[in-house]
């Protein structure tokens, strides 16, 4: 028989402010390929007329995330796409999904139902920060940098082959 084909979330380069037209493109022309076709987000508080607001964002502005086990229909109906997407590839031009790692940290990070990294919150203990609630719980050592102001923290990983530092929301509620 033929091989078994693979699930994997492939990355597809998009024109930036245009994510969610593109998820709906590609979704329409790559149908029956597609299993879920996303744009992660993040949650984050906004001062909005002198008061804190949840805003979502996006987590990569300008990249569509694909679950596929056939990228090479994907990757066709991409070029019927009327709008500017690319998918992510190899020096060798093969499409390559996102790695273990990689889904395993939007796994980790985001809601899996909604794709969204929701809002940590924390405290600070001396010269440490400790998150008590959000998907940062645990993950302290991942956090490279804090702005308590604008409540985010920035977070590195390793995404589309390089390394990365992803804003993120993070709420510290006191300081001892």
């Amino acid at each position: 028989m033929g091989g078994v084909d693979v699930m994997g979330i492939y990355v597809v380069q998009v024109v930036g402010g245009q994510e969610a037209r593109a998820t709906e493109m590609i979704a329409r022309y790559a149908q029956g390929a597609v299993e879920d076709c996303f744009t992660p987000k993040r949650e984050v508080m906004r001062r909005q007329s002198g008061q804190w607001r949840s805003k979502l964002e996006k987590l990569f502005p300008g990249y569509v995330f694909v679950r596929t086990s056939t990228p090479e229909v994907l990757c066709e109906a991409l070029r019927r796409v009327p709008a500017f997407t690319r998918m992510l590839t190899s020096a060798g031009d093969i499409c390559l999904p996102l790695s273990d790692d990689e889904v395993a940290w939007i796994n980790t990070f985001t809601n899996a139902e909604t794709h969204v990294m929701e809002m940590s919150e924390g405290i600070i203990e001396g010269d440490r920060v400790v998150v008590t609630r959000g998907p940062l719980k645990g993950r302290e050592a991942s956090i490279t940098r804090i702005d308590r102001h604008k409540r985010l923290a920035w977070v590195d990983m390793d995404v589309f082959g390089r390394s990365k530092s992803i804003r993120v929301g993070l709420e510290i509620v006191s300081k001892r």
